[in-house]
């Protein structure tokens, strides 16, 4: 591998125009580069559907319902894959998602971060299961994921040993040669930072993105609400969820990014179609 063009998460893109490349340099951080954007989302097609599917046996919830959306619409809109390091544009070769989730509910419980690894071809069924995997391997109280042990170690050191080392990775990544373990276990260096606002009856807020690691997207998914919505020329009472996203705009322009959403709220409308594998995985550009 030449770590002059690729990466253990990704690969260099060539072919990108030069507008497009000399971004990264004038915009040089991902909170230099925030854009925000919400999504107001009927809930009434999403409650009957997984009421449908807890008949039918199947455990399917707001979360699993939309992680598979985006996992779909990212192996569909390969431009919402990228990342910029160092001032490049790569394309990361899966899809990752981070999530973060209290072991217990309570001001003083336990946080730990979990992310999920896809292909792209996954139904909803199969996203579930993963997610359930993982949150039941790491939501114990006392026990420790890959990302707690990381911290752990780091944290037990004097301070100025963890500002040379946090420094240090800093650097390794932006010359390519981060170790493949602390990316695969890094909630940083990941397609989208997701939180499940929704589950602790919190409303959407526009979360961050870090400039450490490579996140690219933060979706925040609020709670379930009543709100005056305007239907042929009519006010109605609907209920509704709201996500707040923001996302790095180096990696797509607009146009790309507001027909990604369009094809979010066409998996949101009709969930159904998230229960066939996906086919082919849209491949970005060289």
């Amino acid at each position: 591998m030449n770590i002059f063009t690729n990466r253990y998460d990704g690969r260099r893109l060539k072919t990108i125009s030069p507008y497009v490349k000399i971004i990264p340099y004038i915009m040089t951080k991902r909170s230099d580069a925030h854009v925000f954007s919400k999504m107001t989302i009927p809930t009434d097609t999403i409650n009957e559907y997984i009421k449908e599917k807890q008949k039918q046996g199947f455990k399917i919830t707001y979360l699993h319902l939309f992680i598979a959306v985006f996992v779909r619409v990212i192996a569909q809109r390969p431009q919402l894959n990228r990342f910029v390091m160092n001032n490049r544009l790569y394309a990361r070769n899966r899809i990752w998602i981070s999530l973060t989730v209290k072991r217990t509910l309570k001001d003083y419980g336990e946080e730990t971060t979990m992310k999920f690894t896809f292909t792209g071809h996954e139904n909803i069924y199969e996203v579930a299961e993963i997610i359930e995997k993982s949150i039941a391997e790491s939501i114990k109280v006392g026990t420790n994921n890959k990302v707690d042990r990381i911290a752990d170690r780091l944290m037990s050191l004097p301070n100025i040993i963890v500002k040379i080392l946090i420094g240090t990775l800093k650097q390794m990544d932006k010359l390519n040669i981060l170790p493949s373990f602390i990316i695969e276990a890094s909630p940083f260096h990941t397609t989208l930072f997701f939180t499940y606002l929704k589950s602790i009856k919190l409303d959407y807020v526009y979360h961050h993105i870090y400039d450490f690691g490579n996140t690219g997207m933060f979706i925040s998914l609020g709670k379930e609400k009543k709100v005056p919505v305007v239907e042929n020329d009519e006010v109605k009472i609907r209920n509704v969820c709201e996500i707040g996203a923001a996302i790095d705009e180096r990696i797509c322009d607009g146009l790309y990014f507001a027909n990604s959403l369009k094809l979010v709220r066409k998996y949101i409308d009709n969930p159904y179609l998230l229960e066939e594998k996906l086919e082919e995985v849209v491949q970005d550009v060289e």
